[in-house]
């Protein structure tokens, strides 16, 4: 499944980097970025591991950088 979420907040790309390394990470994700200036989340990943990978990206999202909030 590939979806793009919005970002509401501000983010620096330093932040952005080491987001989307994480997210990379994760088990069942294809390919994750975030592009700090657009302000938007792209997540693509296995379908049946889709909602908790959002789940775990949008707390890792909290965790390096608090003012920045996914738009699910």
């Amino acid at each position: 499944m590939h979806k793009v979420y919005k970002l509401d907040g501000e983010i620096c790309g330093n932040c952005a980097a080491k987001i989307q390394d994480k997210i990379n990470g994760l088990d069942g994700v294809n390919k994750a970025s975030v592009n700090f200036m657009t302000l938007k989340f792209t997540l693509d990943a296995q379908d049946d591991k889709f909602d908790s990978i959002l789940d775990e990206s949008v707390k890792i999202f909290n965790k390096i950088e608090p003012d920045c909030e996914v738009l699910v």
